[in-house]
């Protein structure tokens, strides 16, 4: 993997982290969660982590209306 690559990356991990704490699913960011989640539901897991997805698209929404002005 190239540096701008990886640098991309570690910048999405952070939004990922960042978002995850603003909204308490810090316990569901599988950097923190080493646990076999195999035997949960899609259903539990939509619930656990779509939310974060969710506060990650928004941060990105608000970051691009911001450089537009």
């Amino acid at each position: 993997m190239s540096k701008t690559n990886e640098s991309k990356k570690k910048l999405l991990q952070n939004l990922k982290m960042e978002a995850a704490a603003e909204i308490g699913h810090l316990d569901f960011v599988r950097e923190n969660n080493d646990h076999y989640k195999g035997d949960v539901t899609a259903r539990q897991n939509g619930l656990e982590g779509g939310p974060i997805g969710g506060q990650m698209v928004k941060k990105m929404i608000a970051y691009a209306k911001q450089q537009m002005k």
